[in-house]
């Protein structure tokens, strides 16, 4: 059976894997910076503020150093979502190309990614900076994954075959489908369920089995 997408765009913060990576990050200063953060975090994802308001705010706040970006990329793993593995490789097998697209940090997001079997030239994401100490030193400015139209950009920029399923839990991969860049939007609930983006959304699936169905029909 023909997969009923040809590309799926993979969310990471509470889709791929079940941590906010930010959020984990401030969580390791400190309460009342945590609290800050995780408050950012969901007004961003639940549409009520922009997350270009919020964005640059959150991370030079944590600062994080490039050992805390790759002890991330381990957390990642180890909560990755019940599933992802195989239906990841399932999709590959199929001929179906999938792709990540995050506002997170691409340090920690490329080892989750490609033990996933994700390739390297597929994972989108935000780069930091660090000295020859490792301490942080700025992000990426230039990335356009910073900001609310950011995944929208990024989807226009890497022209994935059609039709194309978008695939997360936040109001910015919704906007992929809204801005039409995305065939479909399955809102992703395994982990977090935001009303607004549930509501917006063509599909919603609570796993990576369900995604697998979606996307392969009988073929899974």
């Amino acid at each position: 059976m023909t997969p009923r997408f040809a590309s799926v765009i993979l969310d990471v913060d509470s889709t791929l894997s079940g941590i906010e990576g930010i959020d984990w990050l401030a969580a390791h200063r400190s309460e009342a910076l945590r609290v800050r953060v995780t408050q950012l975090t969901d007004d961003a994802m639940s549409g009520r503020v922009t997350l270009d308001s919020v964005y640059r705010e959150r991370l030079d706040a944590v600062a994080p150093t490039l050992a805390e970006c790759q002890t991330l990329g381990l957390a990642y793993r180890m909560k990755v979502a019940a599933g992802a593995a195989d239906t990841v490789r399932a999709f590959l097998d199929a001929g179906v190309r999938v792709a990540v697209v995050s506002g997170g940090l691409y340090e920690a997001i490329l080892p989750l990614a490609e033990s996933l079997g994700i390739d390297e030239a597929d994972v989108h994401a935000v780069r930091t900076f660090h000295d020859e100490r490792g301490y942080y030193d700025g992000y990426d400015l230039r990335t356009a994954l910073a900001t609310e139209s950011g995944k929208v950009t990024m989807a226009q920029l890497i022209a994935l075959p059609r039709p194309l399923l978008a695939v997360g839990d936040g109001s910015t991969d919704l906007a992929m489908r809204t801005a039409g860049e995305a065939d479909a939007f399955a809102a992703f609930t395994g982990f977090i369920t935001r009303d607004a983006v549930v509501a917006g959304a063509d599909h919603v699936v609570s796993s990576f089995a369900e995604l697998r169905a979606l996307v392969l029909g009988d073929a899974s």
